[in-house]
């Protein structure tokens, strides 16, 4: 099923989708209407356009394609599926995400991945092709978060305060130098064989996605962000 959002007022957009039987949903013109792929199940979103807040929230299995930019929460406490974004997303992505993968191609705004977990099972990832914003996965408590830096130079692609909080999980970050400036709860390491196993996977389908060569990526200096046991935090929460 095709639709034309245009003008149409987000909640009777959601209605449209929400009696849709059909499994494929494009959905073209897209002028920042909300909450598209809300609590899904097993769709396929192809979406044109500007993704408004809310993307893909709740998200339990679906594949939502975004062929634009996206604004803010996208994949908030999304459980399973996919988010493949063809351009730069908003604030707070991933925000408690709780499985899944969210891929982007271009850059991420503050806060992305704050609060992430995995539990049993479930493992979210969250892959980033350029540049990240302030507090990037901020209170981290599982999962993974890989910041590729394109555009960055060699620099570090992050801006303050990453990994504030962190408890668990991984922060990937390519960059030429070691990240200085982190907060204490960080200990930060050259990338590993394993870790490079690890990330391999999803470096293939992020080129499969936007292009690219999996192997010229990977053969650039990376350096893992993992949590400082000694930094109090595992008094109040279960260490991984």
């Amino acid at each position: 099923m095709e639709f034309i959002a245009n003008t149409i007022y987000y909640q009777e957009l959601q209605n449209k989708i929400r009696n849709c039987d059909d499994r494929d949903i494009t959905i073209k013109e897209l002028y920042g209407q909300r909450y598209i792929g809300c609590a899904t199940s097993d769709k396929n979103f192809k979406l044109y356009g500007t993704a408004g807040n809310g993307l893909g929230q709740y998200n339990n299995g679906s594949t939502i394609e975004v062929f634009g930019n996206c604004q803010e929460a996208v994949g908030d406490t999304m459980n399973s599926g996919e988010i493949i974004i063809h351009g730069n997303c908003g604030d707070a992505c991933g925000y408690g995400m709780r499985g899944g993968r969210i891929f982007i191609e271009g850059d991420v705004g503050y806060r992305a991945g704050i609060h992430m977990k995995a539990y049993m099972d479930k493992f979210p990832v969250l892959i980033v092709g350029g540049k990240a914003g302030s507090f990037l996965g901020e209170y981290l408590a599982g999962g993974l978060i890989a910041i590729l830096g394109n555009g960055a130079e060699g620099k570090m692609p992050c801006s303050y305060f990453c990994g504030t909080g962190m408890h668990g999980g991984k922060i990937i970050l390519r960059c030429d130098e070691k990240p200085e400036g982190l907060p204490e709860q960080v200990l930060v390491s050259e990338m590993t064989e394993q870790d490079k196993q690890e990330l391999t996977p999803h470096i293939e389908d992020y080129c499969k996605y936007f292009g690219g060569n999996v192997k010229e990526i990977l053969s650039n200096r990376f350096y893992v962000l993992t949590p400082n046991p000694n930094s109090g935090y595992n008094q109040l929460y279960t260490f991984e």
